[in-house]
C-alpha cells in the first residue's frame, strides 16, 4: 500500500464527542478560538505559559495560580513553582463507582477491582509502608507482572511520597540488579514466578540473587504468583493490604520524584530516569486525555509489561476516571486472537499494542472483526516501532473499518509521545497524525535548521513538563546533558529520524544513531523492515551499515525466517521487494540469514551494538548484556564478526565482497 493514502476521517458526530473538541470549546469561551488542530498546536508551542496554564485549569489540578514556567530553558525548566500536589490524590479525588481495574492472566479467569476497593487497598498498603518506616523520598521497587498488585503498590508509594520503580519478572537477575542497585530501594515487592506461553517460570532463584545484590532492601513483600508458593523471610501481600486505614496523601512539591524508569542500557548501565509528580500528572492529563481520547467510564487497554513505559502511560487512564485493562502473559497464547478476545469480552474502548504485534496478526491472516463484535472499540494505538503501511491497512480491513488508528512515537525519557494521535484529524497510511500539543517537535537538517518535507533529526526546541528531573546518581547533571543536549546545546535531541509533512503529519524512519547512507541519502531502517517483513516467510530483520578497515561501507541485511532457507532465489525475492517498494538505493549489498534478531528487554532492535560487534568489538564491551532479551542471539553476530576480521587479515572476507551488489552504491 502506498504511504499517504487516506484511510479514515472522523465523522462530525465522532469529532464533537472527543475530549479535544471539548477542550477547544472551553478555550473558545475564554477568548481563544482556533481554526483547526494545526492552529491550536502552533499556539500551544509558541505560548507555553498560556497552553500549560490552560491544561492546569481545564483539568482542575489546583485552585491556586502559580507561575507556569518560571525558567524557560533546557535542561532546567521550572514548572508551576510553589505548587504542591500528589499524583495518587488526583486519581482518587472524585468518588467513582464501578470497575477501576480488569485483569487477565494466562489460564486464569478475569478478575476485577472496583474503585472503592482500589482506594481501600491503596490506603491500607500506604499505612503499612509508613508504619514499617517508608517515607518521603525512599525508593520502593517492584519485580511484578502486569496485575492489580503492581498498580496498587505504585499508588500506595505515590500517596506517601515514596519513589516507585519496577521491573518485569521476565528480566533476569543481572538486569534487575543493574537497575535497582543504582537507586537503593528500601522495600521490594516481588512475585515468585509468572506464566508465559502456557509455561510457568519460577523466579525464586532469581529473587535470591537479587536480594543478595541489594543490601539496601530491608523488607520484601511477596505477591503470590502460584497457589501455595512462599518466599522465606518475606511478608505477605495479603497482610500488607489488610490494615484498616483512611486514605491520606502527602502534599508534595511539583518536582518531587514520582517514579524512576530506565533506558535500555545497551551500551552501559541503564540510565535511571527520574520523573516528577507534577510533570507526569499534567503531561498524562493532556496526552492520555486529548491525544488518546480516554474519558471517564472508558476501558483503556495497552498490551505491555511493567518494564515498559507504556505501563506507566496506561496508569494515566486512571487520572481520567477510565478503567485500566491489564494482561499478563504472551499475546499469542493460546493464539494471536487472545488479546482481541479480551478486548471484546471486557468491552475495551481504546486498545493499544506494539507495531510488531499488529504485524504478527497481519502475517497470521487474523481477522478479529469476523469473530468478535468489538462494538465498544473506537480507537487502536500502536507504538514501539514505526507501523507499516500494510499494518495500517490491516487494522481497517481486519479489525474495524470505522475505528480511529493512532500510531504514536515518543520515549521512556519523557514517558509519553512526542508525536501521536488526534481524533479530530484524518488517518493516512504510514503516517503519524500530528505533533502533540505543547511539544515543539522539529526535524533538523545537517546544519541544525528546521525542515519540512525532509528527513531530519527529531528534536524538541522547547521544554515539556515530563522531561526528566534528573538521572539518579548524576549529581552534576553531566550524564543528563550528554544524553540529550550534547549535539544541540539547549535543544533536546531524541535520536530518531523524522519527517514532518506539509500537512503536519509525521513519519518516523528509525534511530538516527543507526544511520545508513546510500549515494549520500540517509536511509531509515524502518522503511527496509516494512518491505522485507511483509514477505510471509520473514519473521524479523535488521539492517546495519558496516565499514571494515580497507573496505567500502556495506549495507548488510539480516533476516530471520520461518520454514524458508535464504538461498539465491529468496535473496532475489528480497531484493526485488525492496527495489519495488522503496528504491534501488535501499537494496542491501549482503543478505545474511540469522537465527534470531537481537533485541532489548523492551523489544527494540539492537542495530548499533550489532554493528559494532560485526566490526570486531567484544559484545561484553559494547553493550550491557543484561539489557538483551536473549543474550545468546548475539553469538551468531559475534562469530560472524570474528570470521570477517580473520578474512580481512587474509584478504578474503567471506561474503562481505563476493555477494555484494553495485545496485545501491
Amino acid at each position: 500500500m502506498p504511504r499517504g493514502k487516506l484511510l479514515w476521517e472522523p465523522e462530525p458526530a465522532f469529532a464533537r464527542k472527543t475530549s479535544m473538541a471539548a477542550y477547544m470549546k472551553w478555550l473558545e469561551k475564554r477568548g481563544q478560538k482556533f481554526s483547526g488542530y494545526g492552529d491550536l498546536w502552533t499556539w500551544s508551542v509558541d505560548d507555553l505559559e498560556g497552553f500549560w496554564g490552560s491544561v492546569w485549569k481545564y483539568f482542575d489540578v489546583a485552585e491556586a495560580d502559580y507561575p507556569v514556567l518560571a525558567e524557560r530553558k533546557m535542561p532546567g525548566a521550572r514548572w508551576f513553582e510553589g505548587s504542591e500536589l500528589n499524583f495518587a490524590e488526583y486519581v482518587f479525588r472524585k468518588h467513582r463507582d464501578g470497575v477501576a481495574l480488569t485483569s487477565k492472566r494466562e489460564r486464569k479467569p478475569v478478575r476485577t477491582v472496583t474503585w472503592q476497593d482500589l482506594e481501600k487497598k491503596t490506603a491500607a498498603l500506604a499505612a503499612d509502608l509508613k508504619e514499617k518506616g517508608v517515607g518521603v523520598g525512599d525508593r520502593v521497587a517492584g519485580y511484578l507482572p502486569n496485575t492489580p498488585e503492581a498498580v496498587i503498590a505504585f499508588l500506595a508509594c505515590a500517596s506517601i511520597g515514596a519513589i516507585w520503580s519496577c521491573c518485569s519478572p521476565d528480566f533476569g537477575a543481572p538486569a534487575v540488579v543493574d537497575r535497582f542497585s543504582q537507586i537503593g530501594p528500601k522495600v521490594l515487592f516481588a512475585t515468585d514466578g509468572y506464566s508465559y506461553g502456557g509455561e510457568w517460570y519460577d523466579r525464586r532463584d532469581e529473587l535470591d540473587s537479587i536480594a543478595k545484590a541489594l543490601p539496601s532492601v530491608r523488607r520484601t513483600i511477596h505477591v503470590q504468583g502460584s497457589e501455595g508458593s512462599a518466599l522465606p523471610g518475606a511478608d505477605s501481600w495479603e497482610d500488607a493490604v489488610s490494615v484498616k486505614a483512611n486514605p491520606e496523601y502527602e502534599s508534595l512539591p511539583f518536582d518531587h520524584p514520582l517514579w524512576i524508569l530506565y533506558s535500555s542500557g545497551t551500551t552501559g548501565l541503564p540510565k535511571p530516569i527520574v520523573h516528577g509528580h507534577g510533570g507526569i500528572l499534567v503531561q498524562l492529563l493532556k496526552e492520555v486525555g486529548f491525544h488518546t481520547d480516554v474519558r471517564g467510564g472508558d476501558r483503556f487497554f495497552w498490551f505491555t509489561t511493567t518494564g515498559w513505559m507504556m505501563w506507566n502511560y496506561l496508569v494515566g487512564g486512571l487520572l481520567h476516571g477510565a478503567s485500566m485493562v491489564l494482561y499478563s502473559g504472551s499475546p499469542s497464547f493460546p493464539d494471536l486472537d487472545s488479546l482481541w478476545e479480551l478486548v471484546d469480552r471486557t468491552q475495551v474502548t481504546f486498545m493499544g499494542g506494539s507495531a510488531a504485534y499488529f504485524a504478527s496478526c497481519l502475517k497470521a491472516g487474523l481477522e478479529p472483526r469476523s469473530s468478535h463484535s468489538l462494538s465498544k472499540l473506537r480507537g487502536v494505538g500502536s507504538t514501539g516501532s514505526p507501523l507499516s503501511t500494510d499494518s495500517f491497512e490491516w487494522v481497517y480491513s481486519a479489525v474495524k473499518e470505522d475505528v480511529w488508528l493512532a500510531s504514536i512515537s515518543g520515549g521512556t525519557d519523557v514517558c509519553s509521545p512526542f508525536v501521536g494521535g488526534c481524533p479530530m484529524l484524518p488517518v493516512h497510511s504510514g503516517e503519524i497524525q500530528c505533533r502533540s500539543l505543547g511539544s515543539k517537535v522539529e526535524a533538523f537538517d545537517d546544519a541544525g535548521n528546521p525542515v519540512i518535507g525532509q528527513v531530519g533529526e527529531l528534536v524538541l526546541t522547547e521544554p515539556i513538563p515530563s522531561m526528566p528531573l534528573y538521572l539518579w546518581g548524576d549529581e552534576d547533571g553531566s550524564r543528563y546533558r550528554e544524553s540529550y543536549f550534547s549535539v544541540y546545546p539547549g535543544v533536546w535531541r531524541h535520536g530518531d529520524w523524522i519527517e514532518i509533512t506539509k500537512r503536519g503529519s509525521c513519519i518516523i524512519y528509525g534511530r538516527s544513531d543507526a544511520t545508513i547512507k546510500r549515494m549520500g541519502v540517509r536511509i531509515g531502517t524502518s522503511e527496509v523492515y516494512r518491505a522485507v517483513e511483509s514477505l510471509p516467510e520473514v519473521t524479523d530483520s535488521m539492517a546495519v551499515d558496516v565499514a571494515l578497515p580497507g573496505e567500502e561501507r556495506r549495507m548488510v541485511l539480516f533476516v530471520a525466517t520461518q520454514g524458508r532457507k535464504v538461498d539465491r532465489d529468496f535473496e532475489e525475492r528480497i531484493r526485488a521487494k525492496i527495489r519495488a517498494d522503496l528504491s534501488p538505493r535501499y537494496v542491501p549489498d549482503i543478505i545474511v540469514q540469522a537465527p534470531r534478531i537481537p533485541k532489548t528487554l523492551n523489544g527494540k532492535k539492537m542495530e548499533v551494538p550489532v554493528k559494532k560487534i560485526l566490526m570486531g568489538e567484544d559484545p561484553s564491551k559494547v553493550m550491557n548484556l543484561g539489557a538483551v532479551s536473549d543474550p545468546a542471539s548475539l553469538d551468531f553476530f559475534a562469530e560472524l564478526g570474528r570470521s570477517w576480521a580473520v578474512g580481512g587479515r587474509r584478504g578474503n572476507r567471506k561474503g562481505l565482497s563476493s555477494r555484494a551488489t553495485a545496485e545501491g552504491n
